[in-house]
This record gives structure tokens, sequence and C-alpha cells, in this order.
């Protein structure tokens, strides 16, 4: 196990603290992808979430965890599935697939695709890239005790893999989220109450590294490029890590008051110089520059009530939305430059309940899901 013996962090370039010798990186030697600093000055991305143009699925259990596959099958008239697990506080928790035909504008429950889970699943994924599978039907990833693939068939489900780093003890340290790498699908990095972020090798069902991450537990994690990630925690802090340097990893936020949990990360995949997270019981939402002085260069703080859920657009660098207990569902278009009096949604959606979770379809990128109560709501933007 690698314990990070240093941070360090971000000035302008990127002084980075390696084996004693200092070295000076810039954001584009991490991210060799990443496009000189400048947000595009005009977009013409508009979103708007329309309530008539809404679909609710109503479930027997209370719902959190949620995904939106990209898989395609092979048979003819088959529609987009998403993911639900259960959040009932016992062992027995389950996930459902859904079945969504934008054309009749309906959500159904897949005949047989159905299946136990142990404890509430603390995220679902598919696939990020089902074409690099291995594998000819869709993968489903999800986190609780252990992180579990699953093959999800047009008829059945089948378990893939159980993955744990504690097989030879009956304790297990919970993992509160994962992240599954989209440039390299065979990487997958949880996130656990024990301190670690472990990055497995699905493909050969080991660990491939993992790290002491954090002082306390580490609540989420985020992948940048193929191998480099990021985590938030309960001890304030977010922190960048590179797999060529397990030794080091490089703060670039830190919390105002000491140990004030951050509980949320998204990196944004359209340009790879901003994350945002949010504070625990705050109704703000804070945008990072990899390369700031530890300051946020944005706060998003039209929510009434503390937030929950992050989501960045798939197809623009400039929006994001984001959801809490006032019910609302806000998305947020980033100006160049912010203004005196703060930045304002443009645009809303009251659920009218306390919204748990959001998700932002890569597949199907003019829907939004959220979830509240028993019910998970598609909108369209």
């Amino acid at each position: 196990m690698a314990h990070v013996s240093s941070t360090t962090y971000f000035p302008i370039p990127i002084y980075y603290q390696t084996h004693n010798t200092p070295t000076y990186i810039t954001s584009t030697s991490i991210f060799p992808n990443s496009s000189p600093l400048k947000m595009e000055e005009n977009s013409s991305q508009k979103f708007h979430l329309r309530s008539e143009n809404s679909v609710t699925y109503d479930s027997s259990y209370p719902i959190y965890a949620m995904d939106f596959s990209s898989f395609t099958s092979s048979l003819p008239n088959k529609h987009p599935r998403i993911a639900i697990g259960s959040f009932i506080e016992e062992f027995n928790n389950c996930v459902d697939i859904l079945s969504f035909d934008e054309d009749t504008q309906t959500l159904k429950p897949v005949p047989n695709l159905c299946f136990e889970h142990p404890y509430p699943p603390t995220k679902l994924m598919f696939h990020p890239n089902p074409s690099a599978s291995l594998k000819s039907n869709d993968i489903l990833a999800s986190s609780g005790d252990y992180l579990r693939l699953w093959e999800v068939g047009d008829t059945s489900i089948e378990p893939l893999v159980t993955l744990s780093k504690n097989k030879t003890s009956e304790y297990f340290a919970p993992l509160t989220s994962f992240d599954w790498n989209e440039v390299e699908p065979r990487r997958i990095g949880t996130s656990s109450i024990d301190t670690t972020c472990t990055i497995w090798d699905v493909e050969e069902g080991a660990v491939e590294t993992q790290i002491i991450a954090h002082d306390k537990e580490v609540n989420d994690i985020a992948w940048g490029e193929a191998g480099v990630f990021a985590s938030v925690s309960a001890d304030g802090s977010v922190r960048i890590f590179d797999l060529r340097d397990k030794e080091h990893s490089t703060i670039i936020y830190e919390s105002p008051k000491p140990d004030t949990p951050l509980l949320r990360l998204a990196w944004n995949k359209q340009d790879l110089r901003y994350m945002a997270t949010m504070l625990m019981d705050c109704n703000k939402i804070l945008i990072l520059d990899i390369r700031s002085r530890a300051r946020p260069v944005a706060e998003l703080a039209r929510h009434q009530a503390i937030v929950n859920a992050i989501a960045w657009a798939p197809q623009s660098c400039r929006h994001i939305c984001s959801a809490g207990d006032d019910g609302q569902a806000l998305i947020w278009e980033l100006p160049t430059v912010a203004g005196p009096n703060g930045i304002d949604p443009m645009s809303k959606y009251s659920a009218g309940a306390e919204i748990n979770q959001i998700q932002w379809s890569t597949a199907q990128r003019d829907w939004i899901a959220i979830a509240f109560s028993n019910k998970l709501q598609l909108l369209k933007v």
C-alpha cells in the first residue's frame, strides 16, 4: 500500500515536490490533451428543464444510486436502460433495470432484470465505453460493502466478480463511491471510509494499487486522465494523485473551516482544468480550477437548502446541474467572468421533495435524471 508522504498546493505553474527535487509541471503535462486556459467566450448551448417533458417512475422503495447505460443492444426495438438502486437501511436491497421509451415517454422495469444487492448501493455505474468491453453484454458496477461487477443481458443478469481487498478478514470498510476510467476502462477507482483509494484492474480482478489518500474517510473519487484521479474527504481537502508517482499528492482545495467534510466531486470531462465539489450541510457548489491557489473560481449559491448532488453536462464545458434538499434541480451556465452579485441558474425545476441524486446522461444528452423519495424522474433539457 502506498502512503502519501507529502502534499503540495497548486500555484501557477504547479510546484511539485518529487524525491526532494523541486520540479515545475504545467497543467498540460499532467493532462496532455487539455487546451490552453480560456473557457469558450460564447456558448450556443441553452438548456431548459421542462416539466411538460418529464417522465416519472414510481418505485416500491426509496431510490438513491442510479445510472444511464450507453450500451446498444443487437436486438431490434431495444430502448435505453437505466439502473436504479434501493436505499433501505438494512442488509437486503435491490437493483432494478428500467427501459426508457422516448417515443411513448414511458419508463418500465425490464422483466428478469432485477437482482438483490447487499446493503444499499452507494453508486451504480455502467461500463463507460461498452465498445471496449470484453463482454458482448452491458456491464454494471456497484459499490457498498464491496465493488461488484454484473453482466446485464437482454433477459438476465449474472454476477461477474466481487472485488475485496480484505479477503482474509471478515471486516470490510464500506465503499463510499467509485469511478470507472473512461480512457482506461480496465481501471476502477474506489473510495472508502478507511481513508484509502484503491485502483482495481477489473479485467484481472486484482488491486493495481492502494493509496492512503486522506487523514479521514474518503467520500468520493473521480478520474481525470488514464492515470490521474482526484478525491474528496471528511478532512476537507481535494487532492489529485498521479499513478506515476504514488508517494505524493497535490492539494488543490481545503475547506475554510478545518475538517468540514467535502462530500462529492465531479470532474469536468469537457475541460479537465475544472472540478466541482460541495461541502457538507452547505447550499453552495464550489467550482475549482486545478491551477488556482486553493480558492474556488466560482461559487454557485442559489439553492435554498443543502446540495446533495452535482453533474457536469456531457456536451458542454460550461454547464453543470445540481440538486438539493430544497427540491430544486438547477442548471448553471458558468460565465467567463463572474459578476459582483454572483451567478444565477439558467434553468430550474421543482420536484416538490428533497432530491437525493442527479445524473446527466452521456448517451441521451437531452435527458437528466433525478431521484427523490421513491421516484425516478427524467427531465428533458
